[in-house]
């Protein structure tokens, strides 16, 4: 039989993997990482149930909370980069997003960065990503924003979605129906915008950082 382990997650009953680390999983109470809905809801005056964020590593089932959060404070879902968890947080009482940092090893809990809320026209499509950590929007008006660790606008084709960072590379996703589904892998350089390369085929990210390129099936 296999074991059964009991874990105590403050209310909370689903655990997440972060990103394509194999050890670490994680929930998210109140807004569920929304924090556009979040944003919402506090500027409508009606208010979000109390974010918590549950860190769980397995195998031992350990959990942390590696911040408490007050009320009009929402938490974004996390991302593992170099032995560390990242996640945000924004305080809508005070117009500040910070970027905070969990080192898997210590346990230790650091704010990476701290930027004000007015950097960004919304909360959409606001998320971490990595490597390294990154904070992007993606609005739906056809550009692509970072907003951190550079401040760079660009324009994207609409049908693009933004995955994954490797140094000054960006990944995107781009899908077509004419008339069957298919995916493209969009490659774009960081400091220009401008397209390096493109493939058919999606990109799975794996636990050790390398890249699997899934090739389309041919067509017959």
């Amino acid at each position: 039989m296999p074991k059964m382990l009991e874990m105590d997650l403050g209310g909370l009953s689903s655990l997440e993997p972060i990103g394509c680390c194999s050890e670490w999983y994680y929930a998210i109470g109140g807004t569920l990482g929304d924090l556009y809905e979040a944003q919402e809801l506090f500027e409508s005056g009606r208010g979000f149930e109390e974010n918590c964020l549950c860190l769980a590593h397995y195998p031992d089932g350990s959990v942390y909370e590696p911040v408490k959060c007050g009320k009009g404070v929402a938490i974004g879902c996390p991302v593992f980069d170099s032995g560390a968890i990242f996640f945000l947080s924004i305080d809508f009482n005070s117009g500040k997003i910070g970027i905070h940092r969990f080192d898997c090893v210590t346990h230790a809990v650091s704010l990476a960065v701290e930027i004000p809320l007015s950097e960004v026209k919304d909360c959409y499509n606001l998320m971490l990503h990595v490597s390294p950590v990154t904070l992007s929007r993606q609005p739906n008006d056809g550009t692509f924003e970072l907003i951190w660790p550079e401040k760079k606008t660009y324009r994207i084709g609409s049908r693009e979605s933004f995955f994954h960072r490797v140094g000054d590379l960006m990944y995107f996703s781009r899908w077509f129906e004419d008339p069957d589904y298919r995916i493209e892998t969009v490659v774009r350089s960081v400091s220009t915008g401008e397209i390096v390369e493109c493939f058919s085929g999606d990109v799975q990210v794996m636990p050790n950082g390398d890249l699997w390129h899934l090739k389309s099936a041919l067509k017959t």
